[in-house]
């Protein structure tokens, strides 16, 4: 479909990895380099796109909250790739694993002017959740697969 891989990140990737995520998600924001880690990171599973000049142009984060239900976090697609099923092809990667993992849904908190995307992809809002550094309003959504 693409030319693109999706890879999990190995050591010498994780800097630039999480570097990707503080741009797209943290810095907009104005939250210090750091910001974009949680403490479930070494429990998580990582994914990233690169192109062929090794640049990463996609990264996510799926962990496990129960036997029948994953979350995915830290979603972000570069500006300049959007709308061309990137961030789609990462979603389908996550939601594959989940189905290897016997999960029966999964969940995610949305940013607002993401809500669209994920409703594309087949996830539904169960409910306004919380305003983000007070900013940017979320919405948790799920879909069942």
């Amino acid at each position: 479909m693409f030319d693109y891989n999706i890879i999990s990140p190995i050591e010498k990737d994780f800097d630039e990895y999480y570097y990707f995520r503080w741009k797209y998600l943290r810095k907009p924001l104005n939250k210090k380099l750091g910001s974009e880690r949680d403490d479930m990171e070494h429990t998580s599973i990582h994914r990233m796109i690169k192109t062929k000049q090794n640049f990463i142009i996609a990264v996510g984060r799926m962990h496990l909250v129960s036997d029948v239900c994953s979350q995915i976090r830290y979603f972000a697609v570069d500006s300049e790739y959007r709308k061309q099923g990137i961030g789609a092809y990462l979603m389908n990667h996550f939601e594959e694993i989940s189905t290897n993992k016997k999960i029966q849904y999964i969940i995610l908190n949305a940013r607002e002017n993401a809500v669209p995307f994920y409703e594309k992809l087949g996830y539904n809002i169960i409910e306004k959740t919380n305003l983000l550094y007070g900013k940017i309003q979320h919405y948790k959504m799920k879909k069942v697969i």
